[in-house]
C-alpha cells in the first residue's frame, strides 16, 4: 500500500474510472449494471484508501471490487446469473484479465474514447449526456454532479438512470461507431465537453460566478480526447479555447466574489502558462487543419490573450473571425458577440443594428444576455437612460447572483450619473 493525499486519490480515481468501466462492459456487456458497480467501487476506494493506503495496482483493486459487486447483484437473480455465465463463456480468455504492460495504453485509450461516444449516444438527451459523461467518464459521484447543477441528488440520479436505460434500449454495443456516424458522434462529444466547461466557467444559476470543478473536469477530458485524436483540428481547437478562457479565472472576480468583466480585468493576473499553451496549440492547429467553429473561437480568444488591454485589442481581426464563424457555423450567440466587435470597429450604432436582428430569433428572444449587450452598446452610444433600462431587464432575466449584482450595479451607476442632483 502507498500513502497519497486525498486530492491525488481523487485524481487517481477519476483516471481509473473509465478504464475499469470499459473492461467490465467489454466483459459483461451491460452498461447500466457495470456503471453502478464501478460507482460502488469508487466510493469504497474513496473511503478506504485515505486510511489504508492506495493499493499497488489501483485499477486491479477497483476491478475486483466492482466485479464482486456485479456478482452479488446477479446472484440475487438466477436468470441474471445464467446470463452472466453464458456471456462469460463466450469471452476470450485474454479479455478476462487486465491488459499486460505492453497492451495497457492502447486498451485504456480505446475505452476512454469509446465511453465518451457511448455516453453521448443520440438516444440520450443533451442534459443527460452531460450528466452521464461526468459520472461514467469523469468519475464524479451523483451527489457531486447534482451539486454542480444545483438540482436535488434524486433528480440527477433519475436523469442518469434514464440515460443508461435509453442506451440499453438502443442496443448499442461497447465499441466505436462506424464512419460516418463516428464523425457525427464526435461533434456531439465535443459539444458536451463544451457545455460542461461553459457551465463551470459561468454558472447559469446560484451564488457563485463559476464552478471550477466543472471547468477542470472539462479540460481534463478534452486533453484526453486530444491525446487520442491529436490530428483532429476541432478537438485541438476546443482544448485551446478552454485553456485560453480558463486562463482568466483568477481575474474574473474580486476578493468578495463580485464579477469583473473582461475590459476591467487585471491582465497581469491571467495565467501566462495556460495562455502560452493555448496560443501555441491554436496557432499550430490553424496552420494544418481546415477551419472549424472551435478553432475560430480559440483564435478569437488568442487575439484577446495577446492584447495588453481592451484598447490595444485588434478588434478588426476579431470582427473578421466572428464574420467567418457566423458564416460557417451560424449561431445567435456568435452574432451577439459579433455585435460587440462591430461596435468596437464601426461604432455603437452599427453594433446595435446587428443586435436588433436577434430580437426575432426565437432561440434567444428575451435572453438576458441580449439585454446586457444592448445596455453596453447603448452606454457606448451615449444613451444612459436606455442603457439603464436594458441593464435592469438583463438583471431580472438572469438567475446567476454575481451577474445579477453586476448588472444592477451598472444600472445604479447610470442612474446616479444621469441624476442632475447627483453631482
Amino acid at each position: 500500500m502507498r500513502t497519497r493525499t486525498d486530492e491525488s486519490i481523487e485524481d487517481l480515481l477519476r483516471r481509473c474510472a473509465p478504464h475499469v468501466l470499459g473492461l467490465l462492459i467489454r466483459r459483461h456487456g451491460q452498461f447500466d449494471a457495470c456503471e453502478d458497480a464501478v460507482q460502488d467501487a469508487l466510493l469504497a476506494a474513496a473511503v478506504q484508501w485515505p486510511e489504508q493506503g492506495v493499493p499497488s495496482d489501483p485499477r486491479a483493486w477497483l476491478l475486483t471490487v466492482a466485479g464482486r459487486r456485479l456478482t452479488d447483484q446477479w446472484r440475487s437473480d438466477s436468470a441474471r446469473r445464467r446470463r452472466e455465465d453464458a456471456v462469460a463463456a463466450q469471452v476470450p480468455a485474454h479479455e478476462m484479465v487486465l491488459p499486460g504492460p505492453g497492451d495497457e495504453r492502447a486498451a485504456q485509450d480505446d475505452d476512454t474514447l469509446t465511453l465518451l461516444f457511448l455516453c453521448c449516444h443520440p438516444a440520450v438527451s443533451e442534459p443527460a449526456q452531460v450528466a452521464l459523461t461526468l459520472r461514467a467518464v469523469g468519475g464524479l459521484r451523483t451527489a457531486e454532479i447534482a451539486h454542480a447543477f444545483l438540482v436535488p441528488e434524486a433528480t440527477m440520479a433519475q436523469r442518469i438512470s434514464r440515460a443508461k436505460q435509453r442506451i440499453k434500449a438502443s442496443g448499442a454495443g461497447f465499441g466505436l461507431p462506424p464512419e460516418p456516424e463516428r464523425s457525427d458522434r464526435l461533434r456531439v462529444v465535443l459539444h458536451v465537453l463544451y457545455l460542461i466547461f461553459n457551465e463551470g466557467y459561468t454558472a447559469t444559476s446560484g451564488p457563485e460566478l463559476a464552478r471550477s470543478g466543472l471547468t477542470d473536469e472539462a479540460i481534463r477530458l478534452t486533453r484526453q480526447v486530444h491525446r487520442l485524436l491529436p490530428d483532429d483540428g476541432e478537438v485541438a481547437g476546443l482544448l485551446a479555447l478552454m485553456l485560453l478562457t480558463d486562463a482568466r479565472r483568477t481575474a474574473r472576480t474580486t476578493a468578495d466574489g463580485a464579477m469583473v468583466p473582461l475590459a476591467e480585468q487585471d491582465r497581469g493576473r491571467w495565467d501566462r502558462k495556460l495562455l502560452e499553451e493555448g496560443v501555441a496549440l491554436i496557432s499550430a492547429t490553424l496552420a494544418r487543419s481546415s477551419l472549424g467553429a472551435y478553432q475560430l473561437q480559440a483564435a478569437i480568444a488568442a487575439v484577446h490573450a495577446e492584447a495588453r488591454s481592451t484598447q490595444e485589442t485588434d478588434w478588426r481581426q476579431i470582427l473578421i473571425l466572428y464574420k467567418i464563424l457566423d458564416r460557417i457555423s451560424p449561431n445567435p450567440m456568435a452574432t451577439l458577440n459579433r455585435a460587440v466587435a462591430t461596435a468596437m470597429v464601426e461604432g455603437p450604432q452599427a453594433g446595435l443594428d446587428l443586435l436588433a436582428t436577434l430580437d426575432a430569433d426565437k432561440r434567444v428572444a428575451g435572453h438576458y444576455r441580449i439585454d446586457a449587450v444592448r445596455g453596453h452598446l447603448l452606454e457606448l452610444a451615449g444613451d444612459p437612460a436606455a442603457a439603464r433600462s436594458s441593464y435592469q431587464a438583463a438583471a431580472r432575466g438572469t438567475i446567476s447572483l454575481p451577474e445579477q449584482r453586476y448588472l444592477e450595479a451598472k444600472a445604479a451607476r447610470l442612474r446616479a450619473s444621469d441624476d442632475p442632483g447627483s453631482g
